[in-house]
């Protein structure tokens, strides 16, 4: 990492360190062969492919095409073919990805595909069980690909920090007391009471209430570090923020 790297990691999100973000990083390498910068890159598509290929198959491909589709896309991408075509777009790494990918979709697939593929291994790893189990839940109605495609990128991105967040509860010990808080994240009707949960962990239900309120704040921390994993300025983080759960109520 170089010098103007780690000054970045002192600039903040949230009122804390903003640490260097991986959207970041490949930015400033630009179309360089930065390793970091390539790990980086490699990282952010392996975490976010699903809302790409749920994007595809919407646009009426098929199954294979769509895997395919989407493991040509990102190997154009790690490999920064596509950086000289497409400015990122306002910083942010969701927005460029699916900018990109409609370039790619009405120009490039029909080339890419004319020519013999190499025989390395894909980019990224997509799991087709995984991916037509969660497309088959996808809402048949008339939803267009761009909405789809960013909801599904709150979800994953959603997903992750809960998955993060259960991990750290893990780690500390206190798994049982996430399964019955994580309820409280999004006040779901569904989450016992305080007083219910106090009784189960044999806590009061003031200490209760603080571990609670611990929760939903390390979730706050978490959703903010993670969405600055995929914009390129702690400015943007609120604003993604914004977008993001917009799309919920579209």
């Amino acid at each position: 990492m170089s010098d103007s790297d780690q000054h970045d990691s002192s600039r903040s999100a949230g009122g804390g360190a903003f640490t260097t973000t991986h959207w970041s990083v490949v930015l400033r390498a630009g179309r360089s062969e930065s390793p970091a910068a390539q790990a980086a890159l490699a990282e952010l598509c392996q975490a976010y492919w699903y809302p790409l290929y749920a994007y595809i198959r919407r646009q009426g491909h098929g199954v294979d095409a769509a895997k395919d589709l989407a493991q040509d896309f990102f190997a154009g991408l790690v490999t920064k073919r596509f950086f000289s075509a497409a400015k990122p777009e306002k910083g942010r790494f969701r927005a460029f990805l699916l900018v990109t990918l409609k370039r790619f979709l009405i120009n490039e697939w029909h080339r890419e595909r004319a020519q013999k593929r190499g025989g390395g291994a894909p980019v990224i790893s997509i799991d087709e069980c995984l991916a037509e189990s969660r497309y088959g839940l996808e809402p048949a109605h008339g939803e267009s690909a761009d909405v789809l495609f960013d909801r599904q990128w709150a979800m994953t991105l959603l997903e992750r920090v809960l998955a993060q967040l259960e991990q750290d509860y893990a780690a500390a010990g206190k798994k049982e007391l996430f399964g019955l808080l994580r309820g409280c994240i999004a006040q779901s009707s569904a989450a016992p009471s305080y007083a219910e949960t106090a009784a189960q962990l044999g806590m009061t239900e003031g200490a209760v209430k603080v571990a609670a309120h611990r929760l939903r704040s390390r979730y706050r921390e978490l959703l903010r570090a993670e969405i600055a994993q995929t914009v390129s300025s702690p400015e943007d983080v609120d604003e993604e923020l914004r977008h993001l759960f917009a799309t919920f109520s579209a």
